[in-house]
């Protein structure tokens, strides 16, 4: 009896080991008015800072993500604080407990609080793949220079970038919600034009299969239509 007590205590040793820590979805700290929100997402991440209340965008930066036992790895595809870092690596130690989200990094620490578990219709990693121009659905294929979209649960960032040439385009993002086919979304910061924040912008949006078809008036009130693909 004793010797199954001790294999099931070693069983039990072996699962916790193997335990993966889950970032999954959007964490956030605020610090005065200035907020830091992370957007981790089917193996993608965003981290960005900004001002909601002054309509100031400060950074954002993100790319490739994965875990190994309590390390987050990161794999830096942009960053318009550091441009130098682009096509680096950054490492964390990650703890994740009572919906906190705790990084702590060359000694510092810092918690966030969760926002949402990374869980809707519209969770994903979605790359840019057709666009109607003059009533023709124009293929995009996504390449160094690319538009990215990521959604968690609740919140959104789009982020257009060429990682060959560094250079960094523009950047959006802040909540939504997608019901009976209308995806709206609330903007709490934009890179290109800070009078957007605050905005709310709503469009028709169907998925089928890895396609989620977007279609209504950009923020600048032109009519869009575009295709956006998962998991490319």
């Amino acid at each position: 009896m004793k010797s199954v007590f001790v294999l099931l205590n070693l069983m039990l040793i072996s699962a916790s080991a193997f335990t993966q820590v889950s970032v999954s979805g959007s964490w956030s700290i605020q610090e005065g008015t200035m907020n830091t929100t992370w957007l981790f997402q089917d193996g993608y991440y965003s981290c960005t800072q900004y001002d909601v209340a002054n309509k100031v965008f400060s950074y954002t930066k993100g790319g490739a993500y994965s875990i190994k036992g309590n390390e987050l790895q990161m794999h830096l595809t942009f960053h318009t604080g550091q441009k130098e870092k682009i096509g680096t690596a950054e490492t964390a130690k990650v703890e994740v407990k009572n919906e906190t989200m705790q990084l702590t990094v060359n000694a510092k620490t810092e918690v966030y609080r969760k926002l949402d578990d990374g869980k809707s219709a519209l969770a994903g990693h979605w790359l840019i793949t057709g666009r109607m121009n003059n009533g023709t659905m124009q293929t995009i294929t996504p390449g160094a220079r690319r538009t990215i979209k990521l959604l968690t649960g609740t919140r959104f960032q789009w982020i257009a970038i060429n990682s060959e040439t560094k250079e960094f385009f523009g950047t959006g993002g802040g909540t939504y919600t997608f019901v009976n086919g209308k995806y709206t979304e609330h903007i709490e910061f934009f890179s290109r034009d800070s009078s957007r924040v605050g905005a709310s912008l709503s469009f028709d949006g169907k998925v089928e299969g890895n396609n989620w078809h977007h279609s209504g008036l950009s923020s600048r009130g032109e009519p869009i239509h575009e295709i956006w693909t998962r998991g490319l």
